[in-house]
């Protein structure tokens, strides 16, 4: 009698562990594209309790790292190593609305199944799009930072050439340290070629437009935002990743310097930034601030029914920035505060009313404050023997990267659990 019951106890003892890794494994494989493609910590281990806690599974553990996920459960474990890259919000997009739809009851275990397959297979955008993007992307940065209609031309022909290398050399061939080195270097001798020719008038407004696409804003906004949620680890980590890649930045330019130096004998003495005043004009600034945003929701993946959405953001959050820097007395980082606190409730706004991840406007919307400029000046201070001005460069860059930090740490802090977002949905009922 016992022989007979031990079969049917031991399809069942199979079944049940079968019916609780399965859950595991989608919450498992759903946490691993969100953390792929630029989805901060919280919303990872947030995405996967709750698809392993719908289907009843409620013994489980998720440890997440800014490159690595650990999944544990009765009877299961799993682990895998996801390396810092690019990304692709789109899919973080695709993976949000499937979890709202797990937790209204709206999906099978096979349905989530064939979701996941499907984001995980989903496709980048087309070259010839991205390198457009890049390309408007660095024309539009060069007028936001005072170039004029001839240096925003010569930014839109390396922001081009940039990507191509990128795309079809760098991200195929080339470790993400040595093409971020390289394409810090093929950007700045493109402007050199094109200044040394006559193309442009301002080089340094040239450059810092060029190279505003390798900034990595994914990997800076999420790192503030891991600190914020007290994911201090992966914070760090993310931050560190941002600091490298900045530094990579300024070492393809300053080698660009060095080697313009020894073709032509002497450095290029450059003036202090100064703003052209064919493009000061607000209307100008604005445009190009829509542009330009909106050019690197392109090249992160954002779905383009958000295209509008990020560009305004990008766009109202440097308007703050003008008209507080302009016309009152907030000294440069004082402003660069209160317009990054401006961009990020812009972009808690646009979350809650297209129900869609704060990451896929806050990313976009703050890269007109990047300060792009700081990288160049540092660069160009450091190889010109400027050093005193190199660190006076480097500090204001800091500082500006700190009030951007607290800017949005003050504004999530202010949301806490979703405060303003439950406030705005009361306002909408």
């Amino acid at each position: 009698m016992q022989r007979h019951l031990g079969v049917p106890l031991l399809f069942l003892i199979v079944y049940l562990m079968t019916n609780n890794q399965q859950p595991l494994d989608l919450a498992y494989e759903a946490g691993a594209i969100l953390l792929e493609n630029g989805a901060e910590i919280s919303r990872v281990e947030g995405t996967m309790r709750r698809i392993a806690t719908y289907f009843g599974v409620e013994d489980e553990s998720f440890y997440v790292l800014s490159n690595g996920i650990m999944v544990t459960g009765k009877d299961y474990a799993r682990a895998k190593f996801i390396p810092i890259k690019g990304a692709s919000l789109d899919k973080v997009v695709a993976v949000n609305q499937l979890s709202r739809e797990v937790a209204a009851g709206q999906c099978t275990l096979e349905q989530i199944e064939e979701r996941l397959k499907q984001i995980r297979a989903m496709k980048p955008k087309r070259a010839w799009e991205q390198i457009l993007a890049s390309a408007v992307g660095s024309a539009a940065f060069c007028i936001l930072f005072g170039g004029g209609f001839a240096d925003c031309l010569a930014s839109f022909v390396a922001g081009l050439l940039l990507w191509v290398f990128v795309l079809f050399v760098g991200s195929k061939h080339l470790s993400r340290i040595v093409c971020t080195v390289t394409g810090g270097l093929l950007s700045s001798l493109v402007c050199f070629g094109l200044y040394r020719i006559g193309v442009g008038t301002h080089l340094s407004n040239m450059i810092i437009g060029a190279i505003i696409p390798l900034i990595p804003g994914i990997a800076f906004t999420n790192g503030i935002r891991d600190m914020a949620n007290e994911d201090y680890l992966a914070g760090t980590a993310r931050l560190l990743d941002a600091m490298l890649t900045f530094f990579c930045i300024s070492l393809g330019v300053a080698l660009a310097f060095m080697l313009d130096e020894n073709l032509f004998g002497e450095i290029l003495v450059l003036d202090s930034l100064v703003a052209d005043p064919q493009t000061a004009g607000f209307l100008v600034q604005l445009l190009a601030a829509f542009l330009g945003t909106m050019s690197f929701a392109v090249l992160f993946g954002v779905p383009r029914s958000h295209y509008l959405d990020a560009g305004m953001c990008g766009m109202l959050g440097w308007l703050l920035y003008l008209v507080l820097l302009r016309y009152t007395a907030f000294s440069p980082v004082e402003t660069m505060f209160c317009a990054t606190a401006f961009v990020t409730i812009i972009a808690l706004i646009q979350s809650t009313a297209r129900k869609c991840p704060i990451t896929v406007f806050l990313i976009c919307g703050i890269f007109p404050l990047v300060p792009g400029a700081g990288i160049f000046w540092t660069s160009y201070n450091i190889v010109s023997n400027q050093f005193p001005d190199a660190i006076s460069t480097g500090f204001v860059a800091l500082k500006a990267t700190v009030a951007i930090a607290f800017g949005i740490l003050a504004v999530m802090e202010l949301n806490g659990k979703g405060r303003i977002g439950k406030w705005l949905k009361k306002k909408k009922s």
